[in-house]
């Protein structure tokens, strides 16, 4: 059978029904046989499967069939609302909504688009995003007012537009203003700031020689 450390001593290995030496010199020495459990480290007993489960791979536990989620030591079945559809997921409902619907406790109620709106189909943040040459302003999607010397940046922060190269927001004009540069600088490579040459330093305003 073997033998484990015990202290300072080397105790003989006895091995309980349902389980199998394992040769180690630590431990019980021994397992439980594919679905069963040890029961206060001295025997092994029959894990109990409830209706609607299976045992695990490894055998040492059991899982709820698809449609079932666990409560307690049972499988209670998955109640889908309408609009809805079983998930692997083994936490939460175990149901998602359908595309252009949203979960509301225990229900799928519709995603209401704005017009020139579309649905981001993703499982977090906004349902919904504005299309190309809109901004989101509240529960609507209004038109971006373009200025002179300026692109559409959905990305962009704010207006929904960015300037061209060579020109700065002005927030007092809400539009782009032409960037002057000064002597000894150049636009950085965003194309809308301007920074001192190497081996020039700003100064009030202006770029001079560092010493």
């Amino acid at each position: 059978m073997g033998y484990v450390l015990e202290g300072a001593e080397c105790a003989k290995v006895e091995v309980p029904e349902n389980a199998y030496a394992t040769r180690r010199s630590y431990g019980t020495g021994w397992n439980c046989h594919r679905g069963f459990e040890k029961v206060d480290g001295t025997s092994c007993s029959a894990i109990l499967i409830p209706e609607n489960a299976f045992l695990k791979s490894s055998g040492y536990g059991w899982q709820c069939e698809r449609g079932y989620w666990k409560d307690e030591d049972l499988c209670v079945s998955i109640v889908l609302p309408e609009h809805a559809y079983l998930t692997d997921n083994r936490t939460g409902s175990g149901w998602a909504c359908e595309r252009g619907f949203t979960a509301d406790l225990d229900r799928c109620i519709p995603i209401v688009v704005p017009e020139n709106g579309y649905l981001t189909n993703v499982d977090y943040g906004d349902a919904w995003s504005c299309e190309r040459g809109f901004i989101q302003v509240g529960d609507r999607c209004d038109p971006v007012v373009l200025p002179i010397n300026a692109f559409l940046d959905p990305g962009a922060y704010g207006p929904g537009w960015r300037c061209d190269r060579g020109y700065a927001p002005d927030d007092r004009e809400r539009g782009c203003v032409a960037i002057e540069l000064p002597r000894n600088a150049h636009l950085d490579d965003s194309g809308n700031r301007w920074e001192c040459d190497p081996s020039f330093q700003l100064s009030e305003g202006a770029c001079i020689l560092g010493r």
